[in-house]
């Protein structure tokens, strides 16, 4: 099992693929995501990868945080976030991933809080029909109607869909194809729409359901703390980067 990766949304664009097909793409990128610290079996009863992303400054760190981070000897991140790995697929403190960690048409699982909405009723938030157009109701058409029983349980159950705070949820959209990759600017392209607003920090991971590429890295694609940038791509992705644009705001889907 191999580790994900933290991504930024930069938003979404479109292309043309050979056959002339539009097709609607998700703009993620690689920034600077990097390994923090290891979970171990011996110390915390489990195996895993503590990634972190983004760039934030000291000043604006906890204490407690600027000392995990020393401890690794990383910049302070954005965001962190933990990966389960098999014990085969550690990979060392400080490494950084590159966008070739993914292959074109593999499948992935990408997890992001979807965008805030505010209070909305209960046909916006449930999809519920509302109630009749005649028939004596009356200014409540768009209510959601009885929300419990009589004297006997004489309550609302807990649970019961109604009128709230809609989106600002955790979802994870399952079996999105990467499209394409840019190893040299940090850049993934998946097919289709990603959960979460612009500007906001994904976690993408190999996908459950569908099997893993014999052409992906194993234990990923990274380069060490001191490696040059120039010397992360590979080779699988050097046709690819030369096709990419960066989406242009007439493009924008």
């Amino acid at each position: 099992m191999r580790t994900g990766v933290i991504a930024k949304k930069l938003g979404m664009a479109r292309f043309f693929d050979e056959a002339g097909s539009h097709v609607p793409v998700t703009v993620l990128s690689l920034e600077g995501c990097q390994v923090v610290s290891h979970r171990t079996k011996e110390k915390d009863g489990y195996v895993a990868l503590q990634l972190g992303a983004g760039a934030k400054k000291a000043k604006n760190t906890s204490k407690a945080l600027r000392g995990h981070f020393a401890k690794g000897e990383v910049e302070p991140k954005r965001t962190v976030a933990e990966f389960r790995v098999s014990e085969d697929n550690l990979i060392d403190v400080g490494a950084v991933f590159t966008a070739d960690h993914f292959v074109p048409g593999q499948k992935v699982d990408i997890t992001g809080v979807t965008v805030g909405k505010g209070f909305a009723g209960a046909m916006k938030r449930w999809n519920f029909g509302g109630l009749r157009a005649t028939h004596g109701v009356s200014v409540s058409h768009r209510s959601h109607g009885s929300t419990g029983n009589r004297q006997d349980p004489g309550r609302t159950f807990p649970g019961k869909k109604m009128a709230g705070h809609y989106g600002q949820e955790t979802v994870t959209t399952l079996n999105l194809t990467v499209w394409r990759i840019d190893a040299e600017r940090g850049l993934i392209l998946v097919r289709g729409a990603v959960p979460g607003a612009e500007g906001t920090f994904v976690k993408i991971r190999d996908a459950v359901k569908s099997a893993l590429p014999a052409e992906a890295p194993k234990p990923g694609a990274f380069r060490t703390a001191g490696q040059p940038a120039a010397a992360e791509s590979d080779s699988a992705a050097a046709p690819v980067e030369a096709e990419v644009e960066a989406p242009e705001a007439g493009d924008q889907a």
